[in-house]
C-alpha cells in the first residue's frame, strides 16, 4: 500500500515516518526534506507500507500532485502549534481535495494534529473546526493528536488509515468493474 505524507514544512512528516522504521534503521538527526524520499515500514498489523514523505517547502509543494494518482491513503501532518500557517494548511489541503486525480476516488485521510506536546497546541476538535474537516464528504477521514518524538496518537493513527485503506482499495474495484459493465 502507497501513501503520500503530506504537509507543511516543519509540522513533523520525516520524523512521524522515522517513528515506523525499525530500531536500527531509524535516523538519529533530522534534516528538512528536499523533493521527496520513499521509506518502506510495515504497520503493527504486518502490512507493507510504502510511505512516500513529500517536501512541505513552498518549492516544493508542486510535486505532491505527481503522486496522487498512484497513492491509497494520504496522511496529512498538521504542527498543532503553528497557528499562524493554519491558513496555509487549508489553502494546501482544499487543492489537494479538488485534484482531478483524488476527487473522484475513495482516498482515505489521517490528520495528525503533530507536536500536541508544546504548550499552545490546538487540540484535534479545534483542528478539526479551523480547517473545516467536517466538510469532507466523500472521503473517510480521521484526525488524531500525535507527538513524533515520543510516538504518542501514531500508532492508532495508521492502524485506522490501514483499515481504511483496505476498504477502499475493495470500494473502488467494484466501482470500476461496474463501470466497466456499464460501458459495454
Amino acid at each position: 500500500m502507497t501513501i503520500l505524507v503530506l504537509g507543511l514544512n516543519n509540522s513533523g512528516k520525516s520524523t512521524i515516518i522515522n517513528h515506523f522504521k525499525k530500531p536500527g534503521d531509524q535516523s538519529a538527526i533530522m534534516v528538512p526534506t528536499v523533493g521527496f524520499m520513499v521509506e518502506q515500514f510495515y504497520s503493527m498489523a504486518g502490512v507493507s507500507i510504502k510511505a512516500i514523505d513529500m517536501s512541505g517547502a513552498t518549492r516544493y509543494r508542486n510535486l505532491w500532485e505527481h503522486q496522487f494518482k498512484n497513492c491509497h491513503g494520504i496522511i496529512y501532518v498538521i504542527d498543532s502549534s503553528d497557528r499562524m500557517r493554519f491558513v496555509v494548511v487549508k489553502d494546501e489541503l482544499d487543492l489537494v481535495l479538488q485534484h482531478p486525480h483524488l476527487c473522484n476516488r475513495i482516498v482515505p485521510i489521517l490528520f495528525y494534529g503533530n507536536k500536541s506536546d508544546a504548550e499552545d497546541s490546538l487540540s484535534s476538535v479545534k483542528i478539526a473546526a479551523a480547517l473545516s474537516l467536517e466538510n469532507i464528504k466523500e472521503k473517510p477521514w480521521h484526525i488524531c493528536s500525535s507527538n513524533a518524538i515520543s510516538g504518542e496518537g501514531l500508532g492508532e493513527g495508521v492502524q485506522w488509515l490501514v483499515q481504511q485503506m483496505r476498504f477502499a482499495m475493495l470500494s473502488n474495484k467494484d466501482a470500476s468493474k461496474a463501470k466497466s459493465k456499464n460501458t459495454k
